[in-house]
């Protein structure tokens, strides 16, 4: 296959040259992973299930702990991001590092050539989120960012319902997210718990699946008014509670409640409402959260809410079907191998992917215009610029 990647376009319409020029002669885009936790062994194994990626090589700190994970997957190891791309001729990279060390490895990899997408969120800064912006559009290449709950066949239909208008306009979205994480699990891995190794407790690491899937449906904010605490979690840190209330640039509102204070865990859930009276809403996540690589999801994602006139009894159908298919397969790794899919196809087309770094920003926009207004106890406006008090909450 000859594969000739056509100019990128940014949200403005303006092009990116270099990657128009770019030329892929070979079977298959070779991929490589940074970083060997946990969340690395779901992307070697999405990539291997694609025909149109080979996994070639992984890159981490520690050579020899890297040196055992490539042999699981027959690839080559690395601790230097750039000298991998070089050696090996890697077109996209995964990084699946701490999220503070989001920025480093993405920087590296895109300054290298490469195209990337970051695990969820795209970074724990706005700051670090701009230089990744930045550093794909100054080299022609593409970054984007982990989120692959937009692909729940669940989380689709209310896409598509309110593109089809069947919700009027959408005037009220609703975030409500009541997990449960213990301290087994903030001593799993030494980076949990603080801010200069996590960036962040419930919203910076739980809470933005739902969070992009709220910004997804609503669109841009105007203001967020917002708070958090440490309720029962008093070995570490960060946040185990926050709450807001948003107007949306469009004139509509929103709120949101996310927790890992529950216990047991109950949900997570999207709710959007319509200027017509219509309702539509998604359970994400029911009972105890999923914890990569520890455990597995333990309710299949379901529409809980769908008010749209002449649908509501089609509710028991999809619910039934969507749960089926999801209970069928390796979720985990299929619904990620469909994000790393539509990025490969976005990199052969020089189109943005449907998640891309911009949205991966909105996220992180989010939960910094949280942090800021609950530090200054007051509204904060839209858009954010980075600051260098950021992180220091």
């Amino acid at each position: 296959m000859c594969g000739k990647v056509i100019a990128q376009k940014s949200d403005e319409g303006n092009e990116h040259p270099k990657q128009s020029e770019r030329m892929y002669f070979m079977e298959k885009l070779r991929a490589a992973i940074v970083g060997c936790g946990k969340v690395g062994h779901f992307h070697a194994k999405a990539f291997g299930n694609m025909d149109s990626v080979e996994l070639t090589a992984v890159c981490g700190r520690d050579l020899s702990k890297t040196k055992d994970y490539a042999k699981q997957y027959g690839v080559k190891a690395y601790d230097n991001v750039e000298q991998m791309i070089k050696d090996s001729s890697i077109q996209i990279v995964s990084i699946c590092t701490p999220h503070p060390n989001h920025r480093e490895s993405a920087l590296s990899a895109l300054n290298a050539g490469a195209n990337v997408i970051v695990e969820k969120p795209l970074a724990s800064t706005l700051r670090d989120c701009d230089d990744i912006i930045e550093a794909a559009e100054r080299n022609g290449v593409i970054a984007g960012t982990v989120s692959q709950r937009r692909y729940y066949r669940p989380c689709m239909r209310i896409r598509k319902a309110i593109d089809d208008g069947k919700l009027g306009r959408p005037v009220i979205g609703v975030v409500t997210m009541l997990g449960w994480r213990d301290e087994a699990y903030y001593k799993s891995d030494s980076w949990r718990g603080s801010w200069k190794h996590e960036g962040g407790g419930v919203l910076v690491n739980q809470a933005p699946h739902q969070l992009d899937l709220l910004l997804w449906y609503m669109g841009p904010i105007d203001s967020v008014h917002g708070a958090w605490a440490n309720f029962n979690h008093p070995y570490i840190e960060v946040e185990d509670t926050a709450i807001a209330v948003i107007r949306f640039k469009s004139g509509a509102l929103g709120s949101i409640v996310v927790s890992n204070s529950q216990n047991p865990a109950l949900y997570g859930k999207v709710h959007i409402f319509g200027s017509n009276g219509a309702a539509a809403g998604v359970q994400t996540d029911g009972g105890a959260m999923f914890i990569a690589g520890v455990s597995k999801i333990t309710e299949p994602p379901v529409n809980d809410l769908w008010t749209v006139p002449g649908e509501g009894g089609m509710l028991d159908d999809w619910n039934k079907h969507d749960s089926d298919f999801f209970n069928s397969l390796d979720a985990i790794t299929y619904f990620l191998e469909l994000q790393l899919t539509d990025f490969v196809q976005a990199v052969l087309s020089g189109t943005r992917p449907l998640v891309d770094a911009a949205a991966g920003r909105r996220v992180v926009e989010l939960f910094t215009a949280i942090y800021r207004s609950n530090k200054s106890k007051a509204p904060v406006t839209f858009p954010l610029m980075p600051d260098i008090t950021d992180g220091a909450w």
